[in-house]
């Protein structure tokens, strides 16, 4: 007994029930002229994940009904064709002219335009990102299917994370386990994954198949690399990441139980390659999905806008980009120069606006407001703000969403402008600590991942001391810790919720722990006006971290 399952590793658009049915009904059709019998998709690919707050709108879950049906009479000419399809449902509640009070978050197998099984997701996860307990009610039952003699038990993404659940289906006689998932990205969070579904395996003794979303949803990414593991927990088959595909599994019956195989094992990259790869798939997604034009950004001659152009230029292509250099009073020569060389190398259009000019005609206009005043940050941020300003503008004539190029460690401790380089529509290294930034600008230098061009960033603008120039001789350290401090406390301390006395206990100096953590909480309410970013990290400024502006706690 042989039997080829195909995994739909797919980019579905929330709230695109139309597109979505017609790429599984277009899926399914592939697979099995390829002689698969099943095909898995991810989880809630019929609506796309994740659809928030929509799931509270009947006439949401209505568009998913009948999506659901569209697809079932699409493949009704498939003999023995099973597709499982992962799609949020209303309990069975009618809903087009009341209120659904329950949902569930369900696998639906459908055969022969018929849904001959269906599974409601049991654990509901309600941390990071997630809010499924907000939106829809647990299931408590398996779900095992049969085909070509091989019974199939479903799980949904959380469930495999637990023992519960896959206990379950094997108890109902399930030889195989399949579960749909939308598993957000965060570097490292791939082999996270398959080494927590092993332990599953282990503990059940049942083979497993993951099927994987792939693609951007505003802030967050999945980032695909669908896997199966054969009894031992062994992978046998591993997905690209990043990529759409349609990988297949063969399952054979042997005197020892179910095989699996696969036709190959995409090997694990380096976590600046995954990083590179989910930060292009971001900014592609984003634009794409939400129809802009291209994209438009300051150019400072900087490392943080250097990585975003060439990260733009890998995801949408010279010709979508348009990189503005906006030169004040204290704007280096080498900065021009270094700005005019880089855009040189990729291609993209390049413009130069003095902001000289503007910058004197505000002081001017509120001379009188600061008579007697000596000049601080507020001069510093004028600056900004004509940038954001001018940016801004261009935006609006041409459609062009603007990116902004402030990292993660200036948004911990608010080293940024309200409306001067926080101005924008997208935040592409939000969530990427400055350390990371010039490890990640090298690993660029040194690999041309899309073929727009090798070499793409001076390396005169790696090396050189970062400043905002926004005053003379200005560099980041006269206000900040070493980089390489900054960015352990960060990470330490916000991320993973360790506390200033354990980080001094460490070996972090006292000043530098304060300093950092009052940043941090001074600064929520400009994180709160900052445009969204891509997550890469187990907990970014969004989502993930919902601190209260007014706070006097200190520890």
């Amino acid at each position: 007994m042989t039997l080829q399952l195909c995994i739909a590793q797919l980019n579905f658009v929330v709230g695109d029930m139309a597109g979505n049915a017609r790429k599984i009904i277009d899926a399914a059709h592939t697979a099995y002229d390829q002689g698969a019998r099943v095909l898995v998709t991810p989880e809630l690919a019929l609506c796309g994940y994740a659809a928030e707050d929509l799931l509270l709108r009947p006439a949401f879950i209505d568009a998913c009904d009948d999506a659901l049906k569209t697809v079932a009479r699409e493949l009704l000419g498939l003999k023995g064709m099973h597709v499982v399809v992962g799609h949020p449902d209303g309990g069975g509640i009618q809903s087009r002219s009341v209120s659904v009070t329950k949902r569930f978050n369900r696998a639906s197998v459908v055969c022969e335009g018929r849904i001959v099984a269906s599974y409601a997701k049991q654990e509901l996860p309600n941390y990071q990102v997630f809010d499924e307990r907000r939106y829809f009610t647990p299931g408590h039952e398996a779900c095992v299917f049969e085909v070509a003699g091989v019974k199939i038990g479903l799980l949904i993404c959380e469930d495999a994370w637990f023992e519960k659940p896959a206990q379950k289906a094997k108890v109902g006689g399930a030889e195989l386990l399949l579960v749909l998932n939308a598993s957000p990205f965060h570097v490292g969070k791939g082999l996270e994954r398959e080494v927590q579904m092993s332990q599953r395996v282990q503990d059940c003794g049942l083979p497993l198949v993951y099927a994987h979303l792939v693609g951007g949803q505003d802030e967050v990414i999945f980032e695909g690399r669908s896997f199966a593991l054969n009894a031992q927990g062994a992978v046998v088959a591993r997905a690209p990441a990043f990529k759409t595909c349609l990988p297949s599994i063969l399952v054979e019956r042997k005197p020892g139980g179910l095989s699996l195989s696969g036709t190959e094992i995409v090997p694990s990259h380096s976590w600046q390659e995954d990083l590179w790869h989910a930060l292009v798939l971001g900014i592609r997604d984003y634009l794409g999905k939400n129809g802009f034009p291209g994209a438009i950004l300051g150019l400072s001659g900087g490392i943080d806008s250097a990585l975003v152009l060439a990260l733009a230029v890998d995801a949408l292509g010279a010709d979508k980009i348009h990189a503005v250099m906006m030169p004040s009073p204290y704007t280096a020569d080498i900065s021009w120069l270094d700005a005019r060389e880089m855009v040189k190398r990729l291609g993209v259009r390049y413009d130069e606006i003095s902001i000289a000019p503007l910058f004197e005609g505000f002081k001017t206009a509120l001379s009188d407001q600061f008579k007697g005043l000596a000049e601080d940050t507020t001069e510093e941020n004028i600056q900004a703000r004509v940038r954001g300003t001018l940016l801004m503008a261009m935006s609006n004539k041409t459609g062009a969403i603007v990116l902004t190029t402030g990292n993660k460690s200036e948004m911990a401790t608010g080293y940024c402008t309200l409306y001067g380089d926080m101005a924008g529509g997208f935040a592409v290294i939000k969530d990427v600590v400055k350390t990371q930034v010039f490890k990640l600008s090298e690993w660029r230098n040194q690999n041309d991942p899309y073929g727009t061009g090798s070499n793409p960033i001076p390396e005169r603008i790696i090396t050189r001391p970062p400043s905002a120039e926004l005053r003379a001789d200005q560099k980041d350290q006269d206000s900040l810790p070493p980089y390489e401090v900054l960015d352990a406390i960060v990470q330490r301390y916000m991320e993973n919720d360790e506390g200033i006395n354990a980080l001094v206990a460490d070996g972090f100096d006292r000043a530098d722990v304060e300093k950092v953590t009052r940043l941090i909480k001074l600064n929520e309410y400009k994180r709160r006006q900052s445009p969204v970013g891509i997550r890469v990290t187990h907990r970014s400024f969004g989502k993930d971290w919902r601190y209260p502006i007014t706070n006097r706690f200190r520890a």
